[in-house]
């Protein structure tokens, strides 16, 4: 079976890797198809496709669009299948969702200290983000500052949805979000759906969605399952994701690049929507 991975984060959002170094982990995890997915931003394709001519790996442009439905945060995969992810428009509309993280990390640092007594520098978290700034900016460095808390624990009880200190992203309604990637030909998928806890999946997939990422690192089997029943109930494409961030050690929320399996018949699929070639092995 093929090595791939359709969702995998660098330095140019949250991810701790640079472009480079992500596409040389999945060399070495010999990947063969891999997607850059960084969340809201496109600054790092360049780097990583240029690297990619190194190695025996084709590289997919894609991108993390966090959009709003439900009064909750929705992730939109993006993969490109041509140049389109250059235009300029579409580089505007990300520098407004990036401006707004801007303002949404500044309002998470102020309420951890309101609300928790946790104090962080808003400057050092704006310097370590090399292009968008993210959540997992602000949980490590509170691991720095010498909280006695991991990654996780971080998440669940501060910054998570529902905690005190979040602050939602911009909201770019799901259905926009599908109307923009379309716009600048990408295949749209439904990242993550058991992260989705205010709607309804089903439903979801009735908007104009390509794919679903069925089978995810957090997922237990029988999720995998049931979306990979909700993919070929709704005649849409399969895609599976690593998350990848970087940071193993301390993340037990996110996989090692190539490490989740795509049986074949969803690979050939995927990669013929996108005008690849399947690779012989």
């Amino acid at each position: 079976m093929l090595k791939v991975d359709f969702h995998v984060h660098t330095s140019s959002s949250d991810g701790t890797l640079s472009p480079k170094e992500v596409v040389k982990r999945a060399h070495d995890n010999n990947v063969k198809y891999l997607a850059i997915t960084d969340h809201d931003t496109l600054s790092g394709l360049d780097e990583a496709i240029e690297e990619s001519f190194k190695y025996d790996i084709t590289l997919i442009p894609g991108i993390e669009l966090s959009t709003q439905h439900n009064n909750e945060s929705v992730h939109l995969l993006g993969f490109f299948k041509d140049d389109n992810f250059k235009n300029n428009d579409f580089m505007r509309e990300l520098a407004t969702i990036k401006d707004h993280r801007v303002m949404r990390a500044k309002l998470m640092v102020d309420k951890l200290k309101d609300e928790f007594n946790i104090e962080v520098s808003f400057e050092k978290i704006l310097k370590e983000a090399n292009d968008t700034i993210a959540r997992p900016h602000i949980a490590r460095e509170i691991v720095n500052c010498g909280y006695p808390y991991n990654l996780e624990e971080i998440f669940n009880k501060f910054i998570g949805k529902g905690c005190k200190a979040y602050v939602p992203t911009l909201k770019l309604s799901t259905s926009d979000g599908l109307k923009l990637l379309k716009k600048y030909n990408a295949l749209v998928f439904l990242a993550h759906p058991k992260l989705i806890n205010n709607s309804n999946v089903d439903e979801l997939l009735l908007m104009n969605f390509d794919g679903i990422e069925s089978i995810y690192f957090q997922n237990a089997q029988s999720e995998t399952s049931r979306f990979l029943s909700l993919a070929n109930k709704n005649s849409l494409l399969v895609s599976c994701g690593s998350d990848f961030h970087g940071d193993l050690k301390s993340d037990d929320r996110h996989g090692d690049i190539g490490c989740m399996n795509l049986p074949n018949e969803y690979l050939s699929k995927l990669l013929l929507a996108l005008d690849l070639p399947l690779m012989q092995y």
